[in-house]
């Protein structure tokens, strides 16, 4: 595990309404192709290079999967967080606060076309003489509130059904996999909901983690070498000795409270989605065969 790492604001708390702006710069050089290195930081340089160069992107990609054009220019812009900060402000000019987290947003849901999209958004934006946040007539204005609301979708899901398991150290730890990268979005849930215990999740398909220590929570990353084990297979010997019991007790105490007469699968599926399932205790293989409890009383009163 690498040294942890102080977590850094998603978003500002300035608020406010479109300020006037400057007419927008005309993009009249041919178009480029800009790579970056994946991060948001990487992305907000390549929207201030786009202006300062006034040359549109025909793509914009990481530079791990960068595949250049045919025809345009290839571009590597370098991660500059002094220019980063400044086009994060400078989106406040053209767009309130809450469609400015939109687009952090929209690069969180990892979509193929999330920097197209982000470019696009700014850019509407920026020659809009009004805000755009609303008009859903456009396409990419539209394309972006869906994604956002698919990304809050699962923020919302892994706060209700990631479940902790508890190692000998009294770590609380959890492995998750979720569809979109929402452990930015998840650090105020379990940083309120979990203060007075130690615990880490950890998203397996991206390799980093949130960590709480008692006092913050900060982003910690696995070496690229070493595997992340799924939840339910770490040893016997790195769990708590009572963790194996809370399970089996959290299984019956399901398995008791449901009434067999009102099972309704459809509607369990459609609330409960079986993707989910591998978070849950209650939905593991029971390693106890489970056996009604007799507290019904007789036509005597006996049981």
């Amino acid at each position: 595990m690498s040294q942890l790492t102080p977590l850094r604001p998603a978003t500002s708390t300035a608020v406010g309404p479109v300020a006037a702006r400057r007419p927008a710069p005309e993009l009249r050089n041919p178009p480029a192709d800009y790579t970056y290195d994946g991060s948001f930081e990487g992305l907000l340089t390549v929207l201030f290079r786009v202006y300062d160069r006034k040359s549109a992107p025909s793509s914009i990609q990481p530079e791990v999967a960068a595949q250049g054009g045919l025809f345009a220019q290839t571009v590597p812009v370098a991660t500059d967080e002094t220019l980063a900060a400044r086009t994060w402000d400078g989106l406040l000019r053209f767009m309130p606060e809450p469609a400015r987290a939109r687009l952090y947003h929209v690069f969180l849901s990892e979509d193929p076309e999330r920097e197209l999209l982000i470019f696009r958004y700014a850019d509407t934006a920026l020659r809009a003489d009004r805000d755009i946040s609303d008009n859903y007539a456009d396409a990419t204005v539209r394309r972006c509130q869906r994604l956002a609301q698919q990304l809050f979708r699962e923020k919302h899901r892994m706060e209700a059904f990631v479940r902790f398991e508890k190692a000998q150290d009294g770590l609380f730890h959890a492995v998750i996999e979720p569809d979109f990268d929402v452990l930015p979005l998840i650090i105020s849930h379990f940083t309120k909901r979990y203060a007075d215990q130690r615990w880490l999740i950890f998203d397996k398909k991206r390799r980093y983690g949130l960590h709480y220590d008692l006092v913050q929570t900060t982003i910690v990353e696995f070496e690229t070498g070493g595997g992340a084990p799924r939840r339910g297979e770490l040893s016997a010997t790195v769990l708590d000795e009572r963790e194996p019991l809370f399970k089996i007790l959290w299984q019956a105490y399901f398995d008791h409270v449901n009434i067999p007469e009102r099972k309704n699968l459809k509607l369990q599926h459609r609330q409960l989605p079986k993707r989910y399932w591998k978070y849950l205790s209650e939905k593991q293989p029971r390693e106890r065969r489970f056996v009604p409890i007799n507290n019904k009383s007789g036509p005597n009163g006996a049981q």
